[in-house]
């Protein structure tokens, strides 16, 4: 099944922000830490850079009938990363900017038909469908975007985003049941046992409450869940994302 315009929607406008950001960086500040351990700026823009180009060539692959992994391995993505991330700032951003219109022209070239077989991220590892894709890339740009700590933060993503990746984390695996409440948007997920996109009364759940924007940036594993607060006292844990 194809995308629905929302989420393409969703896509451009992640690019759009995204690319203001980077247009407004010194290059000093490629070379300065984001948030994420060991990643400079400069390795966050490789990385999205590298992701786009890795999803579009999955997706241009089975559009012409040759399927395509998005990396030979985990080892190569890592090391394609770091290269990237040190070759001088002018070719990097043209790099990333470039990557993100390849996306998307990806994207607009498939038929409905194209969206129903899977692809391996690496060799002999999971498979995914393809119709995963566009909300793998949107979370990737809006979650990285606020990585960079260039002033961009969680509490800017669009409402519709941050529901977006609410509901598509009730999909991974927690050691304690909870219930997440997004007081600005008026709407709950559970999370854990039991869990879906409406809350189940048949588990015990703490709940925790906060902004929509907090909720989704404590549930991929950042920060120490400010802005939340829980009816346990102590928040859930959450592995990194």
């Amino acid at each position: 099944m194809s995308p629905d315009e929302h989420l393409l929607e969703l896509i451009r406008d992640a690019d759009h922000s995204l690319v203001r950001t980077v247009d407004g960086l010194t290059e000093a500040a490629y070379t300065e830490p984001s948030l994420l351990p060991g990643w400079t700026r400069g390795h966050v823009i490789a990385h999205l850079a590298l992701n786009a180009e890795a999803l579009a060539r999955v997706l241009t692959g089975v559009h012409i009938g040759k399927p395509e992994r998005m990396y030979d391995s985990p080892e190569a993505r890592d090391t394609d990363i770091d290269d990237l991330a040190a070759v001088p700032v002018a070719e990097l951003r043209g790099r990333m900017m470039a990557s993100t219109s390849s996306f998307v022209r990806a994207l607009e070239a498939m038929h409905e038909q194209d969206w129903e077989p899977r692809f391996e991220r690496t060799p002999g590892g999971p498979s995914f469908g393809l119709a995963t894709i566009p909300l793998m890339r949107v979370r990737e740009v809006a979650i990285h975007h606020a990585d960079l700590d260039a002033g961009y933060t969680a509490s800017e993503w669009p409402d519709d985003f941050a529901a977006l990746l609410l509901d598509s984390m009730t999909k991974r695996p927690y050691a304690d049941p909870f219930t997440a409440e997004a007081t600005d948007l008026g709407r709950s997920w559970s999370y854990g046992e039991g869990a879906g996109s409406a809350v189940s009364s048949a588990v015990v759940r703490s709940v925790v409450s906060g902004s929509a924007a907090d909720l989704g940036w404590w549930l991929t594993g950042r920060g120490a869940g400010e802005g939340l607060t829980c009816t346990d006292g102590n928040l859930p844990r959450i592995e990194s994302w």
